[in-house]
Order: C-alpha cells, then sequence, then structure tokens
C-alpha cells in the first residue's frame, strides 16, 4: 500500500488542485503497490479541511485535524495513521502544492533493494527550474517516497524543526540505521511553490539554527567546529541577500542558547562522507576526470551564495590534485559549485547551452537508478 501524506495549512485551493493531479494517475496505477490512499494532516486551517471521501473511484481520503500547527512534523500523525489502519509499505510526502508528475515511480518503489529507504523525487518549479535543497543521500520533503516502517521507527519528523532542514535529521538517522537513500530521475514531482506564506526572515531563522543543529549532532568531532562554521557563514550570506538579516539575527541568538542542548551521536568520516555527499563526489569525479589533462577545470558559481555543499567537490579535485582554475575561458571542464541535484542539474544544462565547447560535468552522477549501483 502507499500513502499520500500531505501536511495543510489554510491553503484549500492548492490541495485541492493536488487531489486532482493524484486523481488524474488513476487507482490502477498503484495497483502493483497493492493500491494507495491519501492522508492529509490539517495544521489547524482558519478553516478546517474538507475533503472528498475518496477520489478515482477508490482511493480513499482521511484528513487528521490537528489542535496546533505542528509545521512538517504532521507527517508523523499521518505515518501512524497509515501504520496502524492499512498497514501501508511507502509514504510518499509531497505538500499541498506539489504533485507526482507521472506514475513511473511505482516501478521505483517495486525494485528498491531492501537496504534503500527512501526514493527522492526530481523536483521542478512550475517555470521548469529544479527545486533547490537537497544532496545525493537528502530527500526535499514535497517529493520524496519513504518506508513507512522505518519513518516511524526512526520517530519520524523531529518536531523542534518546525519547518526546514527536517529531512537532513531523518536521513542521518537512516545512515547511522545501515539504510541508503537514493535519488531517481524517474520519479518526477512539480512543486508549484506557493508563496502566500513565505517569510524570508523566518525562513532563514530555521535555516541557520537547523542546519547548525544537525551539524552538532551528527559532524564527526575533528569536522564540528567547521562545519558549524561554514554553516553559520552560508546563511549569514544568503541573508544578506535576501535582505532576511532580522530573522538570521534571531535564528543565531536561538543556535546560541540550544546548541550545546542538541544529542550528539556523531558519524565516523565515512559515514559522514555520504551523508554530505563527499562520496557521491569522489566516486564520480575520481572515474570521470581520470583520464583529463589540464587546465582541467573551473568551478561555476550558482548564485550570491556558496553552493550547497560547493565545499564537498573543492575538497575532492584537491584528493585528486586537480587545481581548477578562476577563469573558465581557460579551462576544458566546468563543473557547477554545488551539489543540491536540482541547481546543479539546472546548471550544468545552462552551462552546455551557453559554453557548447566546454566540457561540463555534475559533481556527482544523478543518472543511477536506486535498484542499481547508488552514488
Amino acid at each position: 500500500m502507499l500513502s499520500f501524506v500531505i501536511p495543510t495549512r489554510d491553503r484549500p485551493s492548492q490541495l485541492a488542485r493536488t487531489l486532482r493531479d493524484i486523481e488524474k494517475l488513476g487507482a490502477d496505477a498503484f495497483e502493483p503497490l497493492g493500491g494507495a490512499e491519501v492522508i492529509i494532516a490539517d495544521n489547524r486551517s482558519r478553516f478546517p479541511v474538507t475533503a472528498p471521501k475518496a477520489i478515482a473511484g477508490r482511493i480513499p481520503v482521511r484528513v487528521l485535524h490537528r489542535r496546533t500547527n505542528e509545521a512538517a512534523s504532521a507527517r508523523n500523525a499521518c505515518a501512524t495513521e497509515a501504520s496502524s489502519q492499512t498497514d501501508s509499505d511507502w509514504l510518499l510526502m509531497l505538500d499541498d502544492d506539489s504533485s507526482p508528475t507521472d506514475a513511473r515511480f511505482v516501478e521505483e518503489l517495486l525494485r528498491a533493494p531492501d537496504e534503500v529507504g527512501a526514493v527522492c523525487a526530481e523536483i521542478r518549479l512550475e517555470n521548469g527550474r529544479r527545486e533547490s535543497g537537497g544532496l545525493p543521500e537528502v530527500p526535499i520533503g514535497c517529493g520524496v517516497a519513504i518506508r513507512t516502517a522505518l519513518f516511524n521507527r526512526m520517530g519520524g519528523y523531529d518536531p523542534s524543526f518546525h519547518y526546514y532542514v527536517e529531512e537532513y535529521d531523518l536521513a542521518a538517522k537512516m545512515l547511522l540505521a545501515g539504510y541508503r537513500v537514493a535519488f531517481s530521475r524517474a520519479f518526477g514531482v512539480v512543486h508549484r511553490k506557493d508563496e502566500s506564506n513565505r517569510n524570508m526572515d523566518a525562513i532563514l531563522r530555521s535555516l541557520v539554527r537547523n542546519n547548525a543543529w544537525v551539524a552538532q549532532r551528527y559532524a564527526p568531532d575533528g569536522v564540528l567546529e567547521w562545519v558549524l562554521d561554514e554553516t553559520v557563514t552560508r546563511y549569514r550570506a544568503i541573508a544578506e541577500r535576501e535582505r532576511a538579516m532580522s530573522g538570521y539575527q534571531t535564528g543565531l541568538n536561538e543556535l546560541r542558547e540550544t546548541l550545546h542542548a542538541q544529542d550528539r551521536t556523531p558519524m565516523d568520516e565515512d559515514l559522514y562522507d555520504r551523508f554530505t555527499g563527499v562520496s557521491a563526489v569522489r566516486e564520480h569525479l575520481s572515474r570521470v576526470l581520470a583520464s583529463s589533462d589540464g587546465p582541467v577545470c573551473c568551478l561555476m558559481p550558482t548564485g550570491a551564495a556558496p553552493g550547497k555543499n560547493a565545499w564537498a567537490v573543492r575538497r575532492v579535485l584537491e584528493e585528486l590534485r586537480i587545481e581548477p582554475v578562476d577563469d573558465p575561458r581557460e579551462a576544458r571542464t566546468l563543473i557547477p559549485a554545488t551539489i543540491s541535484p536540482g541547481p546543479m542539474l539546472d546548471a550544468c544544462e545552462s552551462l552546455a547551452r551557453d559554453l557548447p565547447r566546454k566540457r561540463v560535468i555534475a559533481g556527482w552522477d544523478t543518472s543511477r537508478s536506486p535498484v542499481g549501483a547508488i552514488v
């Protein structure tokens, strides 16, 4: 059984559209998984959510009305409901403004080996660009399928995160438990990204605090101080760009008060390399750059702030004894300075179009199926 999990608050039109999009796929598409259901968590909307009892004839819909706004952790109640009521195998996490583009992901879930605890979607915005966020083994919450039993065993999303970065915390727990997280380009999700409730000060407050919490919980002792410094510096640059310094400073103050209250379960270096994407970058670049001669590459910026974990690409190039050049005109190979899958793929396509005589490569291989070798 597949359970669609959708938290929502005060966006009835977006929720209705998501339900219509699921209905368009048809109930038959999910029969190989034993059928499907939709579980909606109403995060105390001003007007309680109403929904049809079923869509596409035989996909039941249930609404769980939460007494408070539980934010992302409202998904936990949906997962408990799915496990207790229908013996669900997979939770497909959506936002109320995101929808699967087709049902190809069903085959990916059926073929996923037991060690794959979650399968991440390739998420596109309505303008065709891809969603930001995530890492090779870290999903984006509006488009990921997670094994139901594993999600519940890991305790679901930590409510203290509220919104943002809760996926990183859960992914870390999965990796520590011996599971893998896979990225599948056969799993498509569109994110309409409703901006009506987006407040950049609130977002930056959460981003700097929550990312540092994750570092404090899981970074090995030898790199913890560096990771915390890099996190604070990165989100300051983003806050300056977004004119959200007030929220950033609030988050930084909260971080100072809460950092040492985080329970540490530090990963060993090899596992932390997987979690941060270094392993995926190392496997890919050591293979594709093996026969290159210099000047080899130029790391191409993807925005005003450093790209997500761009340092991982630089570290691997150092390991390979490759010194990137600063001027792309002098480089044979161009590599986007980010390993977040969406911006990385967008940048590769843009660079290949604008500089057709250059060799453009991603920092890690996104083409592999979760049922084959997993990077």
